[in-house]
């Protein structure tokens, strides 16, 4: 099995916040696609709920997702979301069952 993975990361953003996470989270779309164990990194916004946000990325495996969660891209969008999300962000990993 491929250790490729699925990553799926919702972002609930404080009402009247909405423009400035959107930013942050657009802001961080270059240099993550830009690393060599990046397979694709799409943000999102939910059309049912404007305040939420999710993800939709795909790495090499979860070291380098974990790898990725070190960066100082990544670290900023972390820092700049800090006072704007309304609950803490819900990651979630996955594994394709079939390829």
């Amino acid at each position: 099995m491929s250790q490729e993975i699925t990553v799926v990361a919702r972002v609930k953003a404080k009402p009247g916040a909405e423009k400035e996470v959107a930013a942050a989270m657009v802001a961080c779309v270059p240099e993550s696609r830009a690393e060599a164990t990046n397979l694709q990194y799409v943000p999102n916004r939910d059309l049912d709920d404007a305040q939420t946000f999710v993800f939709i990325e795909r790495w090499s495996s979860r070291e380098a997702l974990q790898a990725h969660m070190e960066t100082p891209h990544f670290k900023t969008l972390v820092e700049s979301l800090k006072d704007k999300v309304a609950e803490p962000l819900s990651l979630h990993i996955l594994q394709p069952l079939v390829a």
